[in-house]
């Protein structure tokens, strides 16, 4: 089962290309996944029977997600239909499409994949795996409904499907995990063997799931999205509305009957939705024109039906739902593809226009007629079978439900006649004559031959299989025998004999037949019926509410205005921490046993002191600089209090970092005034800045106080060296923690840092003529350093590019300072990288002292001389350091070991003594590289990219060209 689910995946990765080198000829290499299928899962028919295979593999244990399949009879039952009717629907794409068909290659890998999707559906033996497919299905059922992404009623049928299937998911996730818990298991298998006790959270649990089973499958009130994803193409509309998606609910259904029916809200949702679902899904049949929207119409009809067959908790009414389910599939899926073929052949689906189609596509003609017969009941199609199951299950029932239902069902069955019947007048016969200008067969042109000859199998499917229909009762059984039985069987077969239930066939044939007869008057009662509001109005009307409300919160509270955001998280932080935090404090100081603990060393309050008063002067001062300096001063005390508190690994970096975002305030700060505008210093608005912030500092404080007081286990840092060492080969615990411990965190945070580099990079940078032209002056620095070394004697300076830095911006100083630092603080990072395994460093830590050093070099001497200091583009380091840390990661698992798995060697090096290695330090050079990318980025695009910006605001003659010598005056050229 794993194997075929990885090869459906995999050649849905590969159908893109596929196509682009086959055309329409790759489907029938994508149709192969879904044959072997089929013929597997008929070759293990036996087996199923006899033991159901299953397969077990751990995967998430926390959240007790496991990859777990079983095949039990009902799985095997679905297995072949979706891979059947899958192989069919996708070896009639080879004719349906034409090479040119838009986005032909997505199609192709979306209806691959939901196969393969499909299949883990049924299979899934775990709720919350289920539930994975589940949402797959729903994904790529969104993708296939909006194929035709450039037709507008495409996308919003699609987005349609999406937002109810997605809502019913998200509300069945929730029961799937309610029961999960209350069942002390997330195996489905065991949950229905031994289902939890019935109480308010299983009924509440059990309603949620249906919800999300009765979305899925179009059920009233949530069947109106899936007329409207008829806007896909037909063959999707054939699988996923006749065999796959929506049968999902109807699966998810009959699972848990066998567990669940007997609680007292599952019967009666059940079959009052299902009822209603019949009844309106076969009224709206009756008025619609487009041969498409017909079927889609009964198919909600008889999703209905199924629902309430297999749903209803009873062994014989489950046996004429999985029969009428396999029906479905084979008579639904005939005449969808045979709608396609007469819009592939006409190219209209309208049947006031189709007229005796029948003289130009006989075989066609006489293979949906058996198609449309099975729907409507009539014999000896494999429909009547489980027709007359249905009406000799409901006979013989017990309970005051059975007759009513029977009632509606048989309306129900008329209503199917009569469309099925106006199906085949509207598209073989004489048609409606509204729109027909002559009496003439519509123009047609010659389908290829698979358009054909896969819905006229699938027409023949019926007739051919109703005899055999008594050989699933026998393979089902396994399955149904989990149902209570009534006391007068219901059996699968053509002839009964003369009974009850066969006169009411005979009778639902009569009543079909006549109202079909006066089709007319009932269409045109139809018409002037007052119509109820419909269900399509109350979600839209929904959405615009949505959308208006959501349009007015966002005018309120998201204008634009970052006090105004801060000042809302800042009030959520006070009013719901905040008051947990009162309750908590209240307890902690009422228990005695637990004391606060104040500080380590007398030191730290003197800290303390001097972060409070440089808060205090940040928040008073009008100098944006100023202020930017006096938060520095808290964050330089922060790193204190780690260093007073023996934490030097983490004091060195929040020093290290205090120090970047200083620089990148500093270079941001050119493009503001020197002083904060009057609105920002008004006093008016002061007192509730100042209460937020301390309320806000209370809460986080208070916060920290209570954590350490509630602490009821011994800390994990008694035990935490010793640990790093055996663990991570380590003396460092912090860093040990991030490249070994915690290395998928540390992972996921490098890849931030990437999104953020390049988010700065973005707002700066925002035309492509920006990032070629610096890609030309990085082009030019190289080579002009190329030149450089080959002409020595050239007086340089001390500073390449300090020549072409404004004379008035130019030091002496700083220019021999960093010439004489700028490659001791180099090697300095290399050492913190090597050593930080051990001691305080590590490649975060290195790549801030490399950027640092980058800074000093462009503030020394501008655009220029940091391209000559670093001649790269910042991508490039960060594209190389992800790829360490990641390939890190695949390396691991190539030669055996776990994912970012780390391995120590010792070894002994002549004259230098022994070498202790670290794999992991590979993992670290990748941060390295990605931090000292992005503190290039930030200098390319805060520095360099806003000094050209003001120079060309201010009009300044400052050249970032180094080849733009000539355009220089006259005393800086002789400089």
């Amino acid at each position: 089962m794993l194997t075929l689910l990885i090869v459906h995946f995999a050649v849905a990765a590969v159908a893109p290309a596929l196509v682009r080198v086959m055309g329409r000829r790759a489907f029938w290499v994508l149709a192969l996944p879904s044959g072997a299928t089929a013929v597997w899962a008929i070759a293990l028919t036996p087996g199923v029977l006899a033991a159901p295979p299953e397969l077990a593999y751990r995967w998430i244990d926390s959240i007790s997600l496991g990859i777990e399949l079983r095949l039990d009879p009902l799985a095997w039952l679905l297995t072949l239909v979706i891979s059947v009717i899958g192989a069919l629907v996708l070896a009639y794409c080879a004719g349906y499409f034409g090479d040119k068909e838009p986005g032909l290659d997505r199609c192709a890998a979306h209806l691959a994949a939901f196969a393969g999707a499909m299949l883990g559906l049924v299979w899934s033996d775990n709720l919350l795996l289920l539930y994975v497919f589940w949402e797959a299905t729903t994904v790529l059922s969104y993708l296939l409904v909006g194929h035709n992404s450039d037709q507008i009623d495409a996308r919003r049928a699609a987005l349609r499907a999406l937002v109810v299937t997605t809502l019913g998911g998200l509300a069945m996730l929730v029961g799937l995990v309610m029961l999960g818990q209350a069942g002390g298991s997330y195996r489905l298998s065991h949950l229905i063997a031994q289902p939890p006790a019935p109480s308010a959270m299983v009924q509440v649990a059990v309603l949620l799931v249906l919800l999300g089973a009765l979305t899925k499958s179009a059920q009233v009130p949530f069947h109106f999205w899936l007329p409207g994803a008829m806007a896909a193409p037909t063959p999707i509309s054939a699988y996923l509305h006749a065999a796959a998606m929506v049968k999902a609910g109807v699966y998810l259904v009959a699972r848990l009957a066998p567990g669940f029916a007997e609680l007292p809200v599952w019967r009666p949702a059940i079959l009052v939705i299902g009822t209603a679902t019949l009844l309106v899904g076969g009224y709206r049949a009756l008025r619609q024109h487009d041969l498409k929207l017909l079927l889609a119409h009964g198919t909600v009809s008889q999703l209905g039906l199924l629902i309430l067959l297999v749903g209803a908790g009873t062994r014989d009414l489950a046996l004429a739902g999985l029969c009428l389910l396999i029906t479905h599939a084979l008579f639904k899926a005939a005449l969808f593809l045979t709608v396609g073929a007469i819009d592939h052949a006409t190219g209209t689906r309208d049947l006031r226009v189709l007229h005796r189609l029948r003289e130009r596509m006989p075989l066609l003609t006489v293979t949906s007629v058996l198609a449309a017969a099975s729907m409507a009941g009539v014999p000896p199609l494999l429909g009547f079978v489980g027709k007359e199951a249905i009406y000799g299950a409901l006979l013989h029932a017990e309970g005051a439900w059975t007759i009513p239902l029977l009632v509606l069902v048989i309306l129900g069955s008329v209503l199917t006649f009569a469309y099925a019947a106006r199906f085949c007048w509207g598209a073989w016969g004489p048609g409606e004559r509204e729109l027909r200008s002559s009496d003439e067969p519509t123009d047609t042109h010659t389908n290829p031959w698979m358009v054909t000859a896969i819905p006229a199998a699938l027409g023949i499917a019926g007739l051919v299989f109703a005899p055999l229909a008594g050989l699933g009762e026998d393979w089902l059984a396994p399955w149904l025998d989990q149902l209570p039985a009534a006391a007068y069987p219901t059996h699968l077969a053509l002839w009964h004999g003369l009974n009850l239930a066969l006169l009411l066939s005979m009778g639902t044939l009569a009543l079909g037949a006549v109202l079909f007869a006066v089709r007319s008057r009932l269409e045109a009662a139809q018409r002037r019926a007052p119509h109820p509001p419909s269900a399509l109005g109350a979600y839209r009307a929904t959405m615009r509410g949505i959308d208006r409300v959501s349009l007015e919160v966002t005018g309120l509270l998201h204008r634009g205005s970052l006090p105004l955001s801060l000042s809302l998280i800042l009030t959520v932080l006070l009013v719901l921490p905040g008051g947990a935090l009162v309750l908590a404090l209240r307890d902690a100081f009422a228990d005695r046993a637990h004391t606060p603990h104040w500080f380590d060393n007398p030191a730290q309050l003197g800290v303390a002191a001097v972060i409070g008063l440089a808060g205090l002067g940040a928040v008073r001062s009008r100098r944006r600089l100023r202020a930017v300096f006096l938060v520095g001063v808290t964050g330089y005390g922060s790193a204190m209090l780690f260093l007073l508190h023996g934490a030097p690994d983490l004091a060195l970096t929040q020093v290290l970092v205090e120090t970047v975002s200083i620089v990148v305030f500093i270079l941001v700060l050119r493009r503001f005034p020197s002083r904060f505008s009057a609105a920002a210093t008004e006093r008016r608005g002061a007192w509730r800045r100042l209460l937020l912030g301390i309320g806000a500092g209370v809460v986080v404080a208070g916060s920290a106080l209570v954590v350490t007081m509630a602490r009821t286990a011994p800390p994990d840092s008694t035990t935490m060296a010793r640990g790093a060492y055996e663990f991570g080969g380590g003396h460092n615990v912090v860093n040990v923690i991030l490249v070994d411990i915690r290395a998928w965190d540390t992972m996921g945070e490098v890849s931030v840092v990437l999104v953020a580099a390049t988010g700065v990079a973005s707002l700066v940078f925002r035309h492509s003529e920006r990032m070629d032209e610096l890609r030309q002056r990085l082009r030019r620095t190289r080579s002009e350093r190329a030149s450089r070394r080959t002409a020595s004697s050239r007086d340089v300076g001390w500073l390449s590019g300090a020549d072409w830095v404004p004379a008035n911006r130019r030091s002496l100083l700083l220019e021999v300072i960093t010439r004489l630092i700028f490659h001791l603080v180099m090697v300095w990072s290399v050492f913190l990288l090597i050593s930080g395994h051990n001691d305080p460093g590590g490649g975060f830590a290195a790549g801030m002292v490399a950027g640092l050093a980058l800074t000093v070099r462009y503030l020394a001497g501008g655009a220029h001389e940091l391209r000559a200091a670093m001649p790269v583009m910042p991508g490039v380091l960060l594209g190389i350091g992800l790829f360490l840390s990641a390939g890190f990661g695949l390396v691991s698992m190539l030669v055996g070991g776990d994912v970012l798995q780390s391995w120590t060697f010792d070894i002994p090096l002549p004259l230098v003594g022994e070498l202790h290695l670290v794999t992991s330090v590979f993992f670290d050079i990748g941060v390295y590289l990605i931090v000292v990318g992005l503190m290039l980025d930030i200098l390319r695009s805060l520095g360099a990219g806003l000094d050209t910006e003001i120079a060309d605001n201010e009009g300044e003659d400052y050249v970032t060209d180094p080849l733009a010598r000539d355009r220089l005056p006259m005393d800086r050229g002789a400089r």
